[in-house]
């Protein structure tokens, strides 16, 4: 199953007519196994995104397996995303006060306290992309990844490690 077989469903979605609980529970999806916050991150959130499907529209979706993992900060720096938002992550973090004033109040509360991110972000072996390729890639949580760069760079607290929804190849 590719992001173009997810079209009907994501009308139904963007037409409004499709809440994110019972989006979940579509049996193509349900058949996934993928956690919740994946799901709406990713799919419910931008599975129709010219972008995300331009990207990421060749990867088979039912080879792909989750786990929350814990991820050094250094291992973000140079981390991409998809080549249609290509530099957007580098953009994001030259101002990333701005970046998290503009959420609601407790993500900068979050990153204050904790120096993370209040939601992990979607990252996707790169492996599963181009075979050759190795290494991790920013899927979803672009503008939290370059809050993470700019805060370190401002010298504001990061912490050495964080949380993230990394997907690799089912084996």
């Amino acid at each position: 199953m590719k992001l173009r077989d997810l079209s009907p469903l994501m009308a139904r979605r963007r037409d409004g007519g499709l809440s994110h609980g019972r989006f979940r529970a579509d049996p193509a999806l349900a058949s996934l196994h993928w956690p919740d916050d994946v799901l709406e991150q990713f799919l419910f959130d931008h599975g129709d995104n010219s972008a995300f499907v331009h990207d990421y529209g060749d990867v088979d979706l039912c080879e792909i397996r989750w786990s929350l993992e814990t991820i050094p900060t250094e291992d973000f720096e140079e981390m991409p995303t998809g080549a249609s938002d290509a530099g957007c992550i580098e953009n994001f973090a030259k101002n990333p006060v701005h970046w998290v004033r503009v959420r609601p109040p407790e993500v900068g509360q979050h990153w204050e306290r904790h120096g993370t991110w209040l939601r992990p972000p979607i990252l996707i072996a790169r492996w599963l992309l181009h075979p050759a390729d190795t290494g991790l890639q920013v899927l979803e949580g672009r503008t939290r990844v370059g809050v993470l760069r700019g805060r370190r760079r401002e010298g504001l607290h990061v912490e050495s490690h964080h949380q993230a929804w990394v997907g690799h190849p089912a084996m």
